[in-house]
């Protein structure tokens, strides 16, 4: 047990001096001092003296990383980009709280305006599950840096929109938004995430003039079922995600994942198949951008390709490597694609 106990403070050690070097503060309990010489050669001394002793060394991983992300959470209890979404001013933007007027309720959201003010704007419809924060800040920082102002709502029968998820009056939420935006700004782009992919593409088909339409994820139809959420589950570590720790701890990082129940009056996977995808690309004229997640066990491969056999001519469609259903959204490649679209808004 002894041995154990001094490979797992090994790796505590030398995942420490990882963190603090790479600048994962939500990954760290020293506050940056663990990034010097002297700690890397403690962890290696550490480990070089349970030599012949491997197997042991390699249990001691998992354990030591549990305890890193233990310790860093416990040092910084408060650290989270959730912080810096609520009304206020911040360095590089104000955030503006607004309710926007709807047929029997208002649709609350976030106004978020760069510093200098901008002349375009894109309004955000999250997913199923989710209100206009969940997970949104990695969105918000890259369309903020494209320039953008940025709207996010809650769509209906979600977050603190007390209106019931319900077809067709679900398309109001794009619509309200867009022409919120439109009497403050030049130019608006609407950027849709799974089920609001589906109420994003099917409102610009029926005529919802915007400038530029982002649709990722979005399911042509709902086909999964508990395998594919293990599945899901399973593809949610990636290297490529790591640098949300510059700002957040673990725990606070499960801590985000916080999903009230949807206020409905359709279920979402009658709602998906009344808003018809794959019919509405077809009609859609304005550019159009297409993100989708080779990892993805909720819209699965296949069916990332029945929609890049519908899309119109002028569209572009990725396949984003590595990129699951929740992480998508999260993944820098796929952040790239969206940042370079509304940057020519």
């Amino acid at each position: 047990m002894g041995k154990f106990v001094r490979a797992v403070v090994a790796w505590v050690v030398l995942f420490e001096w990882l963190a603090a070097r790479r600048g994962w503060r939500g990954l760290s309990w020293s506050g940056g001092a663990g990034g010097r010489p002297l700690v890397l050669a403690s962890g290696l001394g550490l480990l070089a003296s349970l030599y012949g002793r491997w197997g042991r060394v390699a249990l001691a991983a998992p354990v030591g990383l549990a305890a890193q992300a233990a310790l860093a959470s416990l040092r910084s209890q408060g650290m989270t980009p959730l912080t810096r979404m609520r009304a206020g001013s911040y360095p590089a933007y104000t955030i503006e709280r607004v309710e926007i007027a709807l047929e029997g309720g208002v649709m609350p959201a976030l106004h978020v305006v760069p510093l200098g003010g901008a002349q375009k704007a894109a309004c955000v419809i999250h997913g199923s599950g989710c209100d206009k924060t969940f997970y949104a800040w990695p969105l918000m920082d890259r369309l903020l840096r494209a320039g953008c102002a940025v709207l996010l709502v809650d769509m209906d029968g979600h977050g603190e929109n007390t209106r019931p998820q319900r077809f067709p009056g679900i398309l109001d939420d794009p619509r309200a938004g867009v022409a919120w935006l439109r009497e403050r700004y030049e130019r608006v782009g609407l950027l849709g995430i799974s089920l609001g992919g589906c109420v994003s593409a099917r409102a610009v088909a029926d005529g919802l003039a915007v400038d530029r339409l982002a649709v990722l994820e979005s399911p042509p139809k709902l086909q999964f079922g508990r395998p594919d959420m293990w599945r899901e589950a399973s593809a949610l570590p990636r290297l490529g995600l790591l640098y949300l720790f510059e700002e957040i701890t673990a725990y606070n990082l499960i801590r985000a994942w916080k999903a009230s129940p949807i206020r409905a009056e359709i279920s979402t996977w009658d709602l998906i198949d009344q808003l018809d995808l794959l019919g509405s690309l077809g009609r859609i004229q304005v550019p159009l951008l297409l993100l989708y997640g080779a990892d993805d066990s909720i819209v699965k491969p296949w069916q990332a390709l029945q929609v890049k056999q519908a899309k119109p001519a002028h569209a572009q469609f990725a396949l984003v490597a590595g990129a699951a259903h929740v992480t998508l959204q999260l993944m820098p490649e796929a952040l790239d694609h969206v940042e370079a679209w509304f940057r020519t808004l």
